[in-house]
């Protein structure tokens, strides 16, 4: 990998320092396990695979198996959210909590005990402090949990988790204030310095999905004092837009609405550098996103991703919500078309930024880091 790799991974190490990251692994396999069980205990609770509800006989295999939309239904999911049933009941089939047959169907749900609960949630404050989750992301988790009939009937939407009386607190701390969030801004801006320092003319640059400028604010202090014809800050919301506003002042931010699934500027081999973080996997085929982008930026121009690359089950309770269209599930047209997958594996990210035409130079954090027990990821790669 390049010397950039280095220097962005030394930056990022160097935003958390002091921070012991020997328990990472731990402390999200218990944040995992709390939503995992809150799942379980949800669906047994309120759907025909609770064995005492249903006055079912208890033992190993003598479960009928349901189909996921019967499931769906018994939950009283809107339209719009019965897919997350079944997104749930996959999740639980692979940590080994509900049983599926040869055709899909679903049986045998794990009923977790009231201690089981209990100690989930103890686990909880020191995983989350392990972390460095601050506690509005703790909160968020046990929120959700809490309002999931709400949630799946569509009476209450994602926004009310995210931002509670309408702060950004909460938002903040998922996509800020930890950890990850920390090394990876702080990464970013190392490669934001660098263009900086190499480039022959003021910058261009485009974010994408900017969203609350969790990411726009780490890299604005990297352009102090350098020359920027433009830093243009892009969401598909309003709302967004004018939080910016009110919450940047740089005098080279310019703002617009975009909807990287309709469309991009039109004026290729213009950009030195697009930012897309954690958003670039809500495109329809990513593949596509990124070739487009690749024809907008100038000869060594380059796309900045901060992605996810692994669904945690912690996320289940509150993102699936944030991806429901009006039709249902999110529409995909890439390798994820046919299967409710969120994101892209690390080996698809890098496959689809080489099959863009842009050649990658940082790909963070290294195999070896505690923090890829995270699984987020910076990629940066050029044209």
């Amino acid at each position: 990998m390049s010397p950039l790799n280095d220097r962005a991974d030394g930056a990022g190490h160097a935003a958390i320092a002091g921070a012991d990251l020997s328990g990472t692994a731990g402390a999200v396999a218990d944040l995992d396990r709390l939503i995992l069980l809150g799942l379980s205990a949800h669906l047994h609770r309120h759907s025909r695979l609770g064995r005492s509800a249903a006055g079912l006989p208890a033992g190993p295999g003598q479960d009928p198996a349901h189909e996921a939309d019967t499931i769906a239904g018994d939950l009283g999911a809107a339209p719009r959210h019965r897919w997350i049933a079944g997104h749930w009941l996959g999740a639980l089939h692979e940590a080994g909590l509900v049983g599926r047959d040869a055709a899909g169907r679903f049986h045998d749900l794990h009923a977790p005990r009231r201690a089981e609960l209990v100690t989930a949630r103890t686990r909880m404050e020191a995983a989350r402090l392990a972390l460095g989750y601050p506690a509005e992301l703790a909160e968020l988790m046990l929120r959700s949990l809490r309002l999931l009939p709400s949630l799946l009937s569509d009476e209450v939407g994602v926004q009310a988790l995210l931002y509670p009386d309408g702060e950004p607190a909460t938002a903040e701390a998922v996509y800020r204030g930890n950890l990850i969030s920390r090394y990876l801004n702080a990464a970013a801006a190392e490669v934001i310095r660098d263009l900086a320092g190499r480039s022959t003319r003021p910058l261009r640059i485009l974010e994408l999905g900017a969203g609350i400028g969790a990411t726009t604010a780490d890299l604005l202090p990297a352009l102090a004092g350098r020359p920027v014809e433009f830093y243009l800050f892009t969401d598909l919301s309003p709302f967004f837009l004018d939080t910016a506003r009110r919450r940047f002042d740089a005098g080279f931010l310019r703002y617009a609405l975009l909807d990287i699934a309709h469309d991009l500027p039109r004026r290729p081999d213009e950009l030195d550098l697009i930012v897309a973080a954690t958003m670039a996997h809500n495109a329809p085929h990513v593949g596509r996103l990124l070739g487009r982008a690749a024809a907008l930026l100038a000869p060594g121009g380059r796309v900045l991703l901060i992605e996810t690359v692994r669904e945690h089950p912690q996320s289940l309770t509150s993102m699936p919500f944030a991806l429901s269209t009006h039709d249902g599930p999110p529409r995909r047209l890439d390798g994820r078309a046919g299967t409710t997958r969120t994101y892209l594996s690390r080996e698809e990210w890098l496959s689809a930024l080489e099959g863009g035409g842009l050649r990658v130079e940082v790909d963070l954090p290294r195999p070896a880091d505690p923090l890829t027990a995270l699984s987020q990821r910076l990629f940066v790669a050029t044209r």
